[in-house]
C-alpha cells in the first residue's frame, strides 16, 4: 500500500465505523441514559469490529493498485482537509464531551448555536461526508463507492434520529434552530454576529 491508500485507510477506519456507532445508541437513547460506559462499550464493539474486519478481509479489493493520479489525488486530499477542519471547528465549538455524545446520553437540554452550529446543524456529519468521499476517490474502487453510498445512507438515518431525539428533548427552541440553519450547506456568506 501506498501513502494516500494508507491515508484513505485511516479515514475509512475513524468515519466508517460512526453512523453504526450511533444507530445502536440513538435508536434506544432513554435505555442508554445513565449508563454511559455501557452505551460507549456496546457500540463501540458493534460498530469498530465490523469494520475493522470488513477492511482487514478486503483490503485487496478496497484499494486500487497504483497511484489514482495528480487530479484525483489533489481532489480527494482537499477534500479529507476540509472535513477534517469540519470536525476539528464543530470539536471547538461543542467542547469534546459534548462532542462524542454525551449530551446525548445525559439528557442535556441546550442548544448550541454558536460558532460553526450557527452556519449548519450538522458540521460533524458534513466533515465525516467529505472525508470519506475523499477517501474514496483515493481508493477508487466500485466496492468502496458501493460502500460510501451505504454509508452515506446510514449517516442520513442516524442524522433524523438524532434530530427527533433534539426535537423531543429540547423542544421549540431546537425547531426554531432548524427553521433557521439548514442542515449541510450554509444558507449566508456572512457570520452573523453574536
Amino acid at each position: 500500500m501506498n501513502i494516500l491508500q494508507w491515508l484513505a485507510g485511516i479515514v475509512f477506519f475513524f468515519e466508517l465505523p460512526n453512523p453504526i456507532f450511533w444507530l445502536i445508541v440513538h435508536p434506544q437513547i432513554r435505555r442508554w441514559r445513565g449508563r454511559l460506559r455501557a452505551a460507549y462499550a456496546t457500540a463501540l464493539v458493534g460498530s469498530w469490529g465490523p469494520v475493522i474486519a470488513f477492511l482487514i478481509v478486503c483490503q485487496r479489493i478496497i484499494f486500487t493498485h497504483g497511484h489514482p493520479g495528480d487530479l484525483r489525488t489533489g481532489i480527494g486530499l482537499l477534500l479529507i482537509a476540509a472535513g477534517i477542519h469540519l470536525f476539528a471547528r464543530a470539536k471547538k465549538d461543542l467542547g469534546a464531551s459534548r462532542f462524542i455524545g454525551k449530551a446525548e446520553l445525559q439528557g442535556r437540554r441546550e442548544v448550541v448555536d454558536t460558532g460553526i452550529y450557527s452556519w449548519v446543524r450538522n458540521p460533524r456529519y458534513g466533515g465525516m461526508i467529505l472525508a470519506v468521499i475523499g477517501a474514496c476517490t483515493l481508493a477508487a474502487t466500485p466496492l468502496m463507492w458501493a460502500v460510501c453510498g451505504v454509508w452515506f445512507a446510514l449517516v442520513m438515518i442516524v442524522i433524523a434520529f438524532e434530530e427527533h431525539e433534539l426535537r423531543g428533548r429540547l423542544g421549540a427552541p431546537y425547531v426554531e434552530y432548524c427553521r433557521r440553519v439548514p442542515r449541510f450547506l450554509p444558507n449566508r456568506l456572512l457570520v452573523r454576529a453574536k
